[in-house]
């Protein structure tokens, strides 16, 4: 080749990288429009409960710590750095001198104590943090050792404490008149002007409109720069259009009018031959932590208000029987209910913790496989027998109960009940298919116990101990058997001693060795039946840089990095 044919080739080639490389350079500005199923219930971080909440007031607060969505590692927050004492008793936090809240007003050590203290900590306001930061029934002591120091000091050793310090930080300075007032449960709610909720998050609630949308945008005072020393937030919107069907917002996504959707399993085959046409992608980020089981009523007591028990006798000798339970576990066809509910995606849960838990997830518990012939074995071996095709226990009573779920709204979980009805009927089982409105379920489980099979899911996570209301015997979700006085069975009495023990057992390697052992526990007594874990799937617009889906934080988890791209 002449060497001007070279030159040029070669300064083609520059100019073309410089291209790339300017078209790869975060910008600022532009919007994020997404999709939330409901409005919330308040912008108030302290007492929210609800999932919907909880997405719009992420945005507005941070902790002094959070976890890396990709290492699932503690990281440091508005907290810049930590130091403990050799006790493990005594954590000094070191705050971030360069946070400011949304009125410009700087972030302090008095900020943190009135928080804890004030707050968390007071019994006049109702907040779940309560339970989780309540160490062998003592509250956390909180106090100021200067403007940007903060000391707790703990009655015990407590391992998930720095986890735990993802709380939401709330200011002193616009809040302390409501607490004194006795006001403060219903500050901030949804009619509160979207300037008087401050906080020191990376976006600033500015519009509001029930059951329209909610709008975001830049907080002028964000603290956090990226690695080049850029100012952050690169958008200068986030947008949430309130949309309670999924299906709208599926094809909302379709019609371009929001830049992301979370994907169902039976929604793949729409959406995938469409990523070219309508300039999207979508990711796999791994096995979510939602569960979905059954479970039993094993509620031996008597209702106070009746005189009589909880459960029919008969049906309680069933339900607490292993062989019955073990029989149940084979005869669900986890594999039938991924193929049809969610074509093809999603994988058979075994135990009480998602493998996208990571380090404390253990894959070594018992499996039960589909198999109705092992089923019937063990059925028998329990004392059950067959009078023809119908299952009848030692006393000659047919096995016939009532198997409730949630109604519209669950994600399927109607439909997944339908297919364990037809299971369990192929053992002889007659079983009543009962869908009610959730918070009707919910009043059984937790108020009236009046049930016998129930399907229901829970939330997971990372830390296991954050799961300690559910598998304490005195728990309140213990939902086969709760607040019991003293532990019904060997084994729920081991998972107490596994749960206090871990909780203060700072040693990460020996907390495992305890919590493989929880998961080993569950698994083979069976309190709750596990069915499948579903695939967490997101669909976004390719416009968007520095994207990094993960199942821990979703799709947009580094939302002040995410910017437009050229």
């Amino acid at each position: 080749m002449p060497r001007n044919k070279t030159l040029f080739a070669f300064f083609i080639c520059i100019f073309s990288l410089g291209l790339v490389a300017q078209a790869n350079q975060p910008t600022y500005g532009g919007s994020l429009v997404l999709a939330t199923a409901s409005d919330p219930k308040t912008f108030n971080d302290i007492v929210a409960t609800d999932a919907n909440s909880s997405a719009v007031t992420s945005l507005l607060f941070e902790g002094l710590t959070t976890a890396d969505p990709l290492t699932l590692k503690v990281i440091p927050q508005l907290a810049k750095s930590w130091d403990v004492s050799p006790d493990g008793l005594k954590w000094t936090f070191h705050l971030r001198p360069d946070v400011q809240w949304f009125d410009g007003a700087p972030f302090t050590a008095d900020d943190v104590v009135f928080t804890f203290n004030d707050l968390i900590f007071n019994p006049d306001i109702p907040s779940s943090s309560k339970d989780v930061l309540t160490i062998d029934g003592k509250p956390l002591k909180v106090e100021k050792i200067d403007d940007l120091t903060v000391r707790f000091t703990l009655p015990v050793k407590f391992a998930p404490f720095l986890r735990a310090m993802s709380q939401s930080i709330l200011p002193k300075h616009c809040l302390w008149q409501a607490v004194r007032d006795k006001k403060f449960s219903f500050t901030w709610g949804i009619d509160t002007s979207p300037a008087s909720i401050i906080g020191t998050g990376p976006f600033m609630l500015s519009e509001y409109h029930p059951g329209e949308r909610l709008v975001f945008k830049r907080n002028p005072h964000y603290w956090k720069r990226s690695k080049e020393g850029e100012v952050l937030p690169y958008l200068d919107k986030v947008i949430y259009l309130i949309i309670p069907d999924p299906q709208a917002q599926l094809l909302k996504f379709i019609d371009g009018e929001i830049d992301a959707t979370s994907v169902a399993g039976q929604d793949y085959p729409l959406l995938k031959p469409l990523e070219h046409e309508k300039n999207f992608q979508i990711y796999e980020a791994g096995a979510d932590y939602d569960s979905n089981f059954v479970t039993f009523n094993q509620n031996s007591g008597i209702n106070p208000q009746t005189g009589k028990p909880f459960i029919d006798p008969i049906k309680l000798s069933w339900f607490t029987n292993l062989n019955f339970r073990q029989a149940v576990a084979h005869a669900i066809d986890k594999q039938k209910i991924i193929e049809i509910l969610n074509n093809g995606f999603g994988a058979p849960q075994t135990g009480p913790m998602s493998p996208s838990s990571g380090f404390f997830y253990n894959p070594e518990v018992q499996v039960y496989d589909y198999n109705l012939d092992e089923a019937r074995s063990i059925l028998k071996q329990g004392g059950f027998k067959y009078e023809g095709n119908t299952l009848e226990d030692a006393d000659g009573h047919h096995v016939e109960f009532n198997f409730y779920t949630a109604s519209a709204g669950t994600a399927g979980r109607e439909q997944m009940a339908a297919i364990i009805r037809s299971d369990l009927e192929s053992l002889g089982m007659k079983v009543n298919l009962v869908p009610v409105e959730f918070n009707t379920l919910v009043n059984k489980l937790m108020a009236s116990f009046d049930w016998d099979m129930a399907m229901i899911g829970l939330t997971g996570g990372v830390e296991p101990h954050f799961g300690q209301n559910v598998w304490a015997s005195s728990g309140g979700l213990h939902l086969w058997d709760p607040h019991q006085q003293k532990p019904a069975t060997a084994w729920e009495k081991r998972i107490d001693g596994i749960y206090d023990q871990g909780a203060q057992e700072l040693d990460e390697n020996k907390r495992k060795i305890l919590y493989d052992e929880f998961q080993r526990i569950v698994a083979d007594q069976l309190p709750v039946i596990y069915t499948v874990l579903n695939t967490d799937m997101f669909a976004v617009r390719n416009k968007f840089g520095n994207l990094k889906p993960t199942v821990n934080g979703g799709a947009f988890h580094n939302i002040e990095e995410i910017y437009i791209k050229k």
